[in-house]
Parts: structure tokens; C-alpha cells; sequence
């Protein structure tokens, strides 16, 4: 698969997620084999990026290309130089975000709100197409709400506009992340575009993504929620849609060594105090299906040092790789 000069040659995409998708995750999804992982979405309104939230979403000194990066926005111009600003710091791919359901975000006519006025996404595309030298790539829904399933129009706005790729998440924006998502309307999409096209929503397995490419036509998978927590499924995927064969689960020992990268990832990037807090969701999310893990999340979440959540977590899966039941102090 081609975007634009960059090949892509694992068709295993992790999704942008804000709040998630940082520097640390993106790097562990793409050592553990993720073939292009899309940065959290940055705001277009250039007073933000000075902000240490920004200058982080925008660090991608030692990331392995191609570096994607999201930008969100309303206003073609303001977006455009968004996308010129993320490639003078980085960007190899921009992507926009046409897809996002949340509240704060479509209230201020942004993310999957823009599917609503199509001459305006038509505008936004063709800016920042023509503001950068790099692909851009648009992630959307499949349309606003099940009465206006837009998104095959969108999808051709987008091709002519000079999108390099597509994904398509398949809920409307009103299902939010609630339901069963669609494939019927991304199999539509690719039919009809030239360009390759990203199937996202509920790919949770290796089995699920074949079944999803094989129903769509895409070229591509675009998995998010399901790897939070399991940033090894993206091997898992490739290996399956590779060979047919199915990858044991990983060893509780390569689990906690991966966490334990995770963490001390994070600790260094965000330093120690800001670190540790968000952290503590990614803990919760690698031992949800764990023994003991709503003890252990109880536990873990009072830390309020690094060393203390390292240890906590490392004292924990070597309970469970001993196989005894994990020790866990009443207070850290």
C-alpha cells in the first residue's frame, strides 16, 4: 500500500486516539508491528501550540517514519497552516480529523461535525492539500446520523480533493463508539475510490481483521480501542493476515517487560509527576483481565512516584508469572 511516496507495507494502522495515542504508544504499537501509527489529534489555532500539551503532541524526534500526524479544525486557512506548521516540525503525513464524535469537539463545528456541510469539507481538503508537499489523509464516519449516511459523498469530495488515503470509522457520529459497527458503507466507499481506504471499528482480532478486509475490500485496518492495553494485537493481525496462522498469546513475562517499557517510556517523556498519572490508565488497561486487577488498579493508582509504580507493577505480574495470587499492600 502507497501513501504518496511512503509504503506501507503491513496493513495494520493504529487509529488516533487523543488522550492515548502519544509519542510512547505510538513507538511500542510500531516495534510490536503496527505498519503506520496516526498521532492525537493537534488543534488547528495556533495560540495552543506553544502549550507543553502541544510542543509534546508535536515531538517526534526518534519516531520511525513515516510520522502521521492529525490536525483538527474548522477553518480552511487556519488548517492549512496547521498542516504547514506540522511539517516544518516533523509531519511526514497529515491527517485530518473528520471523525471524531466528541462533544467539546463537534460543538465547535469540528471532527465529525464537518460531515454535516459538505462544500465546507470540500473548501478545508483542498486548503490543505495545497498548503503542503506531503500527503493528507482525512479520517471520517460514515455519515452524521443512520438518516444521513454521507459518507460515500464525502469519500468522493475527498478523492478529488487530492487525499492520498481514507479511513472510515463505521458508525455515524450520533452511535458515538455505542452499537455494532458497519462495514456496508466502507465496502461502498472503496468500490467507488482509486485511492486506499482504512476500515476501522470493533477490529478487535486478528480473525476479525481478515473478516473485515475481506467484507470491505479495504486496504487496510485501523484499530484503536482494542489495542489499548494490547499493542501486541497489531503483530498478532499482521502475522494472521500474513501467514493464516495464529500467534500464541504473549507470556506474562513478555507482558510485564512490555508494560514496564511503557512506563518508564512515559515517565521519561512526560517527566515523573505527569508520568505517573497518566500512566494510570494504561495500567488499569493491560490488567483489566487480570487476577486481582481491581485491587491491583486500586493499589497502583495511590502511587505517586515512579519508582513505587514500577515496583507495584513489577511485584504484581511476578506474582502472577509464580502463578500464587499477587501480594498487594493496602496503601503505596
Amino acid at each position: 500500500m502507497q501513501i504518496g511516496p511512503h509504503r506501507i507495507d503491513t496493513p495494520v494502522i493504529l487509529a488516533p486516539m487523543a488522550g492515548v495515542t502519544d509519542k510512547p504508544f505510538r513507538q511500542l504499537c510500531k516495534r510490536l508491528g503496527a505498519g503506520l501509527a496516526v498521532s492525537e489529534m493537534t488543534i488547528s489555532d495556533s495560540r495552543f501550540w506553544k502549550t507543553d500539551k502541544s510542543r509534546r503532541r508535536m515531538d517526534h524526534e526518534g519516531e520511525p517514519a513515516p510520522i502521521s500526524v492529525q490536525i483538527a479544525g474548522t477553518e480552511p486557512r487556519q488548517l492549512a497552516e496547521a498542516a504547514r506548521y506540522n511539517v516544518d516540525h516533523g509531519a511526514q503525513i497529515i491527517d485530518i480529523n473528520m471523525g471524531c464524535p466528541a462533544k467539546k469537539v463537534c460543538n465547535a463545528w469540528a471532527g465529525s461535525a464537518l460531515m454535516r456541510d459538505e462544500p465546507l469539507v470540500a473548501r478545508i481538503l483542498e486548503a490543505v492539500v495545497g498548503a503542503v508537499d506531503v500527503p493528507v489523509t482525512l479520517k471520517i464516519r460514515t455519515g452524521w446520523d443512520c438518516d444521513h449516511r454521507n459518507g460515500p459523498i464525502i469519500a468522493r469530495i475527498a478523492e478529488a480533493s487530492g487525499i492520498a488515503a481514507l479511513a472510515v470509522h463505521g458508525r455515524t457520529r450520533d452511535q458515538q463508539y455505542t452499537g455494532q459497527a458497519e462495514y456496508d458503507t466502507i465496502t461502498a466507499i472503496k468500490a467507488e475510490l482509486g485511492i486506499p481506504v482504512f476500515a476501522n471499528g470493533d477490529v478487535d482480532s486478528p480473525q476479525k481483521a481478515a473478516a473485515v478486509l475481506k467484507a470491505t475490500g479495504a486496504d487496510a485496518v485501523m484499530i484503536g480501542r482494542a489495542a489499548q492495553g494490547r499493542p501486541w494485537l497489531f503483530r498478532e493481525v499482521a502475522h494472521f493476515l500474513a501467514t493464516g496462522d495464529t500467534l500464541p498469546a504473549p507470556a506474562l513475562a513478555e507482558v510485564r517487560d512490555v508494560l514496564l517499557g511503557h512506563l518508564h517510556a512515559l515517565h521519561a517523556f512526560y517527566g515523573e509527576m505527569q508520568g505517573v498519572r497518566i500512566a494510570r490508565k494504561h495500567l488499569g488497561w493491560y490488567a483489566k483481565d487480570r487476577p486481582e486487577n481491581a485491587a491491583f488498579r486500586a493499589v497502583v493508582n495511590r502511587a505517586e512516584t515512579a519508582e513505587a509504580q514500577v515496583a507495584l507493577t513489577t511485584d504484581y505480574f511476578d506474582a502472577l508469572i509464580a502463578g500464587v495470587i499477587p501480594e498487594l499492600p493496602a496503601a503505596a
